[in-house]
């Protein structure tokens, strides 16, 4: 089975490739300036708890990286995805198309948060109070939401 792309998937697969290829860009550019002791872990307030080298500063863009390209292999093999539900003919596209958008969106929201710390970490600052709960809510919430409409699918 082969889930045809949409407009949103390509948006979506554009943004996520500009953050992967861009963070790691601006990090080059910005290196001679990031100062040699840098924030590398958060409280749950978004306060530092740790310092470390400025070199750490790669590992964020590696990760995010592999994570992005793990997920985009994934999501060309719609077989070995947990559907939740019983696949018919009659619904199978909508079911997949559903679980697709579900991988998609949340892979953007997966970049763009790791895309986010490395920003705030070259910048030595403390994360926003709002970031932590802000990024829950977006995780889980676009879970839900997308599970819910696989459960309606009949």
């Amino acid at each position: 089975m082969k889930v045809k792309k949409s407009i949103s998937d390509y948006i979506m697969d554009i943004l996520c490739w500009v953050l992967v290829i861009g963070i790691p860009i601006y990090l080059i550019i910005a290196w001679k300036n990031i100062p040699n002791e840098i924030p590398m872990h958060y409280d749950a307030m978004g306060n530092v708890d740790r310092l470390g080298e400025k070199s750490e500063l790669l590992i964020l863009p590696i990760m995010t990286f592999l994570m992005c390209s793990f997920i985009s292999v994934l999501e060309l093999f719609p077989q070995v995805w947990n559907t939740g539900v019983k696949i018919t003919e009659e619904n199978k596209e909508r079911v997949f198309r559903v679980l697709k958008n579900m991988i998609k969106t949340t892979k953007l929201i997966v970049v763009a948060d790791f895309s986010f710390m490395t920003i705030n970490s070259i910048l030595g600052k403390n994360l926003p109070v709002w970031f932590s709960p802000v990024f829950i809510i977006l995780i889980f919430g676009d879970i839900i939401f997308w599970l819910i409409k696989l459960v309606r699918i009949k």
